[in-house]
Parts: structure tokens; C-alpha cells; sequence
């Protein structure tokens, strides 16, 4: 989702956007037991052959949660950050996603990853994502804010119906609506998780298999994967793709 933008310093935005990243993944901690992913340790400080791109890469699992991915990614004219969690296979709650960045100006996206085909199933429709319509149709309303659509198809087919994608100015009031929607979604989230019905054990393998292909083919397919490849070189990037979805683990 990133593109080039004009030369500018953003790393005070940077640095409020990240922080928000931060207190997401300290409320997921809290929450759960996570450990970090051996195969991505040498990912946790990563650069550009010219030393201009630098970035980070942290991934941990647990019992409750498949896969968790906590990055950044920074130059000079422009950063992208993102937390993305992914639940094991026991309860069917959406995976939570969340990405931030200075693209032409802020850009932000915030989601829940369906689990099922909601077109289908309703009452799946009705339980997790009605409740957020409000939100989506206040921020569609919303002034300061500009939607953004990606230019990729199967990304556009990728997020949810009451998906949060927009870019804003850098102001003090964005930044702060930014911060609060960020927690109102893992709050919303966590309280799923807590309600949450188990999973057949008879349908389970099914239901991960499912996941697995979303998270590999979401990041495979990410319109941002070009830029990155080339700002970092093809090999370092096809580590990081593979690291998204977790190809490498042990």
C-alpha cells in the first residue's frame, strides 16, 4: 500500500504513529502468553545495501495466536508500520489488523480479517462487523479524512466491509482520532476473544488451512512488496514476505 512521496523528515509522526503500534501489542501481551519467533530474530534490525532504509521485524506465537507481526519501516520521506495478529484455529474471531504510515500524508488502516465468507454467513456478519458500521459510515462522513482505495484488485477483495482505510494531514486532531480508533478496535477485539464459542476439533484443521493461505497470500500479493524490493533488494524483501506469513518458522 505504500507509494514514494516528496522529500520530507516524518520522524516525529513516525514516532506518535509507532507508539500507538506499541500500546496495542503491550494490551496483546497482557492477554496472552507469546513468544518470539527464533526464525525471524535476524529480522529485528534490517537495512537498505545503501544504509538510507532501515527497518524492523518482530513475530511471535502462542497458544491463542497463530502468528503475530509487530514492523516497521522507515526513510526519510516516508515510514509504514504494522501490527497484524493471527488467531489459532480454537475460536473463529476475525484476525485484527493494523496498519499505519506517512504516505503523501498519514495513512492508516485498521480491520478485522473474516474468518468465513461473509456473503453467507450472516449471522457472522451481524455478530462482528454491524457493530463497527457506525464507525465506518461516521469516518466515511468525516472532513478531515480521505478515503483511500488500493488499485489492487485482490487487496480491495481482502479487506472487510467496514474496513477503516483513509489517508489525513498530520495534525494533532488525526492523530489523536487515530490513537483512539486504534484501541476501540482491539478493545472490541479482545472483548471477542473473551465471548468467544470453541471450535470443533473436527473443523479446525480446515479453518487453519484457510488462515494459512490468507496470511500467505496477502503478503505475497501486497502492491507494497515492488517498492520494498526495490529500496532493499529482492532477497531481503522475499525474507520479509516470507516472515509476514511464516514461512520460516520452527
Amino acid at each position: 500500500m505504500i507509494e514514494q512521496r516528496p522529500n520530507a523528515d516524518n520522524t516525529l509522526v513516525f514516532e506518535r504513529l509507532w507508539s500507538i503500534t506499541e500500546e496495542l501489542r503491550q494490551k496483546i501481551e497482557a492477554h496472552f502468553e507469546l513468544h518470539p519467533e527464533p526464525a525471524t530474530q535476524d529480522l529485528q534490525e534490517f537495512s537498505s545495501p545503501d544504509g538510507n532504509v532501515k527497518g524492523s521485524l518482530n513475530a511471535f506465537s502462542g497458544r491463542e495466536i497463530d502468528w503475530l507481526v509487530h514492523t516497521w519501516l522507515k526513510k526519510s520521506n516516508f515510514t509504514t508500520m504494522r501490527l497484524t495478529a493471527w488467531l489459532g484455529s480454537h475460536i473463529r474471531v476475525p484476525h485484527l489488523a493494523v496498519e499505519l504510515g506517512t504516505v503523501t500524508n498519514i495513512f492508516f488502516y485498521m480491520d478485522y480479517i473474516p474468518r468465513t465468507e461473509l456473503v453467507t454467513d450472516l449471522e457472522y456478519l451481524d455478530r462482528y462487523y454491524e457493530p463497527v458500521n457506525q464507525t465506518f459510515l461516521t469516518l466515511q462522513a468525516d472532513s478531515r479524512l480521505s478515503s483511500f482505495t488500493s488499485k489492487s484488485v485482490y487487496i480491495r477483495l481482502f479487506q472487510s466491509p467496514i474496513n477503516l482505510c483513509y489517508t489525513c494531514s498530520e495534525t494533532e486532531d488525526t492523530l489523536k482520532l487515530i490513537h483512539t480508533l486504534a484501541h476501540e478496535m482491539l478493545d472490541r477485539w479482545l472483548s471477542w476473544i473473551e465471548e468467544a464459542e470453541p471450535v470443533p476439533e473436527d473443523t479446525q484443521a480446515a479453518l487453519a488451512k484457510r488462515d494459512l493461505f490468507l496470511r500467505r497470500t496477502s503478503a505475497e500479493r501486497d502492491p507494497g512488496n515492488q517498492l520494498a524490493a526495490q529500496m532493499l533488494g529482492a532477497e531481503l524483501t522475499d525474507k520479509l514476505i516470507r516472515a509476514l506469513w511464516g514461512d520460516d518458522r520452527i
